[in-house]
C-alpha cells in the first residue's frame, strides 16, 4: 500500500512537537517498533528544529512536512524556503554550527543520519533546503523474521 501526507505549519518552536506527532500518527500503520518510532521522531525533531533556528533568522516562515510510505519504506521530507545553506557539505560535518554564539551542538544532521537509513540535503530552486530521510520499518514482528 502507498500513502502520503503533506502538512504546512509555521516555523516556531511550539510546532516542533506537532511535527513529531504528525509523523508518529502517519507511520503507525507500518507497525514500527518503539525504537523505530523514537528514531523517526528524533530525526524529524532535528530537521524541524534546524528550520526554526536557522532558516528564518528574522521572521518565522513556513515548514512543509511531506511523508510517504510504500510497503515498509517510510520517506520524510522537511522543506523550507528560508535563507538556505551556502555549503551543505560543511553544514553536515559534525559539530559545525552557524550559531556559535548560541548553545548549539552542531550535531543536527549527524543525529538525523544516525537514526534514519538515508539522509539527503539539497538546495531548493529559489531558496531554502529540503531534507529527505528514509527508513525501512522492520517492526517487532518483522524483525523476528529477518
Amino acid at each position: 500500500m502507498k500513502n502520503s501526507l503533506e502538512a504546512k505549519f509555521l516555523a516556531v518552536k511550539e510546532n516542533e512537537s506537532l511535527a513529531r506527532v504528525i509523523v508518529s500518527a502517519f507511520c503507525l500503520p507500518l507497525e514500527p517498533s518503539l525504537d523505530e518510532l523514537e528514531d523517526i521522531k528524533t530525526a524529524v525533531s532535528e530537521a524541524v528544529t534546524n528550520v526554526i533556528v536557522h532558516a528564518y533568522p528574522k521572521l518565522a516562515g513556513m515548514v512543509t512536512l511531506k511523508c510517504m510510505y510504500e510497503a515498509d519504506v517510510l520517506q520524510i521530507s522537511v522543506i523550507d524556503s528560508g535563507i538556505g545553506i551556502s555549503d551543505i557539505a560543511k553544514a553536515r560535518a559534525p559539530f559545525f554550527t552557524s550559531k556559535a554564539d548560541e548553545e548549539r551542538s552542531g550535531m543536527g544532521f549527524t543525529v538525523m543520519e544516525s537514526f534514519m537509513d538515508s539522509l539527503d540535503v539539497s538546495s531548493n530552486k529559489t531558496s531554502g533546503i529540503t531534507v529527505k530521510m528514509t527508513k525501512r520499518i522492520l517492526g517487532e514482528r518483522k524483525r523476528d523474521v529477518v
